[in-house]
């Protein structure tokens, strides 16, 4: 019975996606080694290295059901590889002693990297998916919110007003940049390993390069310049690439729980009947997909340090590195489908409340633009004079509950060189924005397929929650 997150019948769909589990699931991985030996069969017979009838019988039974899978179990946990398994039930299953050429000149850790690398293509294919999905609904966000004005925040206080699409602009400019990473590392990656014992190939005296190359077309990869076996960056870069992207999909978590709050109530993820509800405080609405990322890219991030950790192997075939993979490789892909699943349904559905958002630029009556003043009366107190005054005045606007702007028009230092018209529009956080629209601008065209943004649902604007 299942008995972790990721295969659980409950929680499963919550912290992966069906899609990712079958990548890694034993019959996909078993019939992967299966392509390989197939494919492996096909370019030595047209070599001439085995036989053409070996060839045919090999490639007719390289299909899952020709194995036993529980038979396999068996001889897994006998052997400690399954591997050698699968191929003692190929040549079992081919007549006349055929099968016997079959695995010619590989050994168990060429079959298992190069799965492991189908297995890779096919999960990275889910990922970028999802990528383009959540660009494409940041985009709109973006896009449609260009010019909403919101509070920025640093140390988790008010700071200077900016545009909520300014700050989908930047985790946008995130995934892009993901985007980009996948792209580039996918060919320096999707290499497969055709290498014999400890690399050399010598098992094959003639044709060894050009099996190993005809393999490689065969299969789609790239063809490795010497063996890989105990040379891991390629897998350590996709686990350290997951734990990119979830990092910013966490980012994006963080922002929505802390916009969620009832005292701030800028957003919402989207609603369903009953989501992220409390058993015994009806009025709860939980941030709850943007809890499921934070945990799964805590996660990914472990995943990626292990993997990182099995690049450290001994000699040309390591004892014990190697099998670090088999656990964190897939899990860490399981868990960023399920993170990538949970973003791309908040911001797919995201609710923004405008209101809320200008109230809150509001509620500290005026000094969230106290910058906004100071360089407006600096041309004419000097930088420095005017933060000193300004500050004092923001003090006793504190002290006295009273709009910075009544105390800025009664201050005559001040009124000797603008008038109250004057202070309004420095007073009004939407005249205080910066670049925000225009870095929102260079953002969206710099989106891959910046056709796409205009798609996607609009998102909803939820008025005085």
């Amino acid at each position: 019975m299942p008995s972790t997150i990721i295969d659980s019948a409950i929680f499963g769909n919550i912290f992966s996606t069906a899609a990712m589990r079958k990548v890694f699931s034993d019959e996909n991985r078993t019939q992967k080694y299966l392509d390989i030996e197939a494919a492996l069969a096909r370019v030595q017979g047209r070599l001439g290295i085995i036989p053409d009838e070996a060839a045919d019988e090999i490639v007719k039974n390289c299909t899952l059901d020709t194995i036993d899978m529980e038979k396999l179990r068996v001889q897994t946990e006998r052997i400690g590889y399954p591997v050698l398994g699968v191929v003692q039930q190929l040549v079992a299953a081919c007549k006349n002693n055929l099968g016997e050429y079959c695995h010619w000149g590989a050994t168990t850790q060429d079959i298992t990297d190069t799965a492991t690398m189908l297995q890779i293509r096919e999960a990275l294919a889910l990922v970028d998916d999802d990528l383009q999905a959540i660009s494409r609904s940041m985009a709109n966000l973006a896009q449609r919110h260009r010019d909403t004005p919101m509070v920025g925040r640093s140390n988790l206080q008010q700071a200077v007003p900016l545009t909520f699409g300014y700050k989908i602009a930047g985790l946008l400019s995130a995934i892009e940049r993901h985007r980009a990473r996948l792209a580039e590392l996918r060919p320096r990656v999707l290499v497969g390993e055709f290498a014999g014992a400890v690399g050399t190939l010598a098992s094959i005296q003639k044709g060894a390069l050009e099996t190993q190359a005809g393999l490689m077309q065969e299969l789609g990869l790239g063809q490795p310049d010497i063996a890989w076996h105990t040379q891991r960056d390629r897998i350590a870069e996709v686990g350290c690439f997951l734990g990119l992207v979830t990092g910013t999909l966490g980012k994006l978590a963080t922002d929505v729980k802390l916009m969620m709050q009832t005292e701030v109530a800028e957003v919402y993820e989207p609603f369903a009947p009953g989501r992220g509800s409390s058993s015994t405080m009806p009025q709860k609405r939980n941030p709850i997909a943007s809890c499921y990322i934070h945990a799964c890219a805590s996660v990914v991030r472990q995943h990626a340090a292990a993997l990182l950790d099995a690049m450290i192997a001994d000699h040309e075939r390591s004892t014990g590195p190697w099998e670090i993979e088999w656990i964190s490789l897939p899990e860490a892909f399981l868990l960023s489908a399920g993170a990538l699943g949970q973003a791309r349904s908040i911001v797919g559905g995201l609710e923004v409340d405008v209101e809320h958002m200008r109230a809150n630029l509001d509620m500290t009556h005026g000094l969230v633009v106290s910058e906004a003043v100071m360089m407006g009366l600096a041309p004419y107190l000097g930088r420095e004079h005017a933060h000193d005054l300004v500050y004092d005045l923001c003090r006793k606007a504190i002290d006295e509950k009273r709009p910075l702007l009544d105390l800025l028009a009664e201050t005559p230092e001040i009124t000797r060189h603008v008038d109250r018209k004057q202070l309004q529009t420095l007073c009004d956080p939407a005249n205080y924005l910066g670049l925000s629209g225009s870095m929102v601008d260079r953002v969206l065209a710099s989106v891959s397929r910046p056709e796409d943004s205009s798609k996607g649902p609009a998102p909803k604007r939820v008025a005085g929650r």
